[in-house]
């Protein structure tokens, strides 16, 4: 947990005294992201160096799991917090493998446990240990310089992260690609970390929490679908921008309000079958499976009505399929694609999960942010 209490940085200027950070306050709780969100010179920045003591504050207290950093050695505080810049900073004389051992080696361990954390971390983060261990950083792409720097400062398992725009010189298609395997190795890490970033839309989807700042102070410090739902001013209303509502799309999986109660039957059913299956659940629509119960086509009450033979004789394919685990705003956008008003889901194996509609996407926008984003 990282609290901040009353934390205040004011600089001497030669137009008079600039406060950098005024009296911010806030807790991260263990095993949470916290996006410190802001335009440029608000003071997120100020506020993220005073808990590393890049800069020393002038007043107030930094708290890390209840012991306050003001008694701890600069040095020692610093290898027990991992930190990541833009610029990312590999050594180019080292291999990847050393850069990720750096803080390890420094700390005393041993070079098989720092070697095998090495080989751990690349991993997780979707490069191959026997293809990357041992090139040099001129050898890698911006994308994967930039893994390799957020893995180095995970290497020895500090229980506190500083991301300082760790993604905003990457492209947008590789940044998309590390802020996902970020986000899968965090769900397994669950380090404390605080991330400063410009992009609202990068904020939404990687943080539990957000704080808006504006002129060294917190504007509103909350989660994403609160910010987005009711921001506390118009500073931060605008500052989300006028498309908030479409943002909370991010906040909210097709598993989440998909009806996994759709009938689905297979090719060979009766179409009295699937019709009865359909009235029972008070539908329109049955789903047609195949053997290994992936959807792969559909059939209406209408054509179920009279009809002879079996389902899969009058059954029209699916236009797509959607992952469960996909955000609103791609499903929104697969149905807009496809002119349609419901989509099939699927699990990870391809399997059918359920069907989810626009009135459901629609129902879930008009829901009160107090309320969970639920069936």
């Amino acid at each position: 947990m990282i609290q901040l209490e009353n934390l205040t940085k004011t600089f001497e200027t030669p137009r008079g005294v600039v406060v950098a950070a005024d009296k911010v306050n806030m807790t991260v709780p263990t095993g949470e992201i916290c996006v410190l969100l802001g335009p440029s010179g608000c003071g997120k920045t100020t506020a993220l160096k005073m808990i590393n003591r890049l800069i020393r504050p002038t007043s107030g207290r930094i708290l890390i799991n209840g012991e306050d950093t003001a008694d701890r050695n600069t040095i020692e505080l610093r290898r027990q917090i991992g930190y990541v810049i833009q610029q990312i900073g590999l050594f180019p004389n080292m291999t990847v493998e050393e850069n990720i051992c750096v803080v390890p080696r420094m700390l005393g361990w041993e070079a098989k446990p720092a070697k095998a954390r090495a080989a751990e971390l690349i991993d997780l983060v979707g490069l191959d240990p026997h293809h990357f261990l041992y090139r040099y950083p001129k050898e890698l792409s911006g994308g994967q310089q930039q893994r390799i720097g957020v893995i180095r400062a995970l290497a020895a398992d500090p229980p506190v992260m500083l991301m300082d725009e760790p993604f905003g010189a990457i492209d947008p298609i590789n940044r998309e690609i590390i802020q996902n395997e970020f986000l899968k190795m965090q769900a397994t890490l669950k380090k404390t970390i605080m991330f400063v970033s410009h992009d609202i839309d990068e904020a939404v989807k990687m943080g539990d929490k957000i704080a808006i700042f504006r002129g060294g102070r917190i504007e509103q410090y909350d989660t994403p679908d609160r910010i987005l739902s009711h921001p506390v001013n118009a500073f931060v209303a605008d500052f989300v921008g006028a498309d908030r509502t479409l943002k909370r799309l991010r906040l909210v999986t097709a598993e989440m309000i998909a009806d996994p109660g759709t009938p689905a039957v297979a090719r060979g059913a009766r179409p009295q079958e699937a019709l009865q299956a359909a009235k029972a659940h008070g539908g329109r629509t049955v789903i047609v499976i195949d053997a290994n119960h992936r959807p792969v086509a559909y059939a209406t009450v209408e054509e179920l009505s009279g009809a002879h033979g079996t389902v899969g004789d009058f059954a029209h394919p699916l236009p797509a399929t959607v992952p469960a685990r996909a955000d609103l705003r791609a499903v929104v956008s697969e149905m807009f694609a496809n002119d349609v008003m419901w989509l099939a889901c699927t699990d990870d194996q391809g399997r059918f999960a359920g069907v989810v509609t626009q009135p459901a996407v629609t129902a879930m926008l008009g829901q009160s942010s107090g309320q969970p984003l639920t069936n």
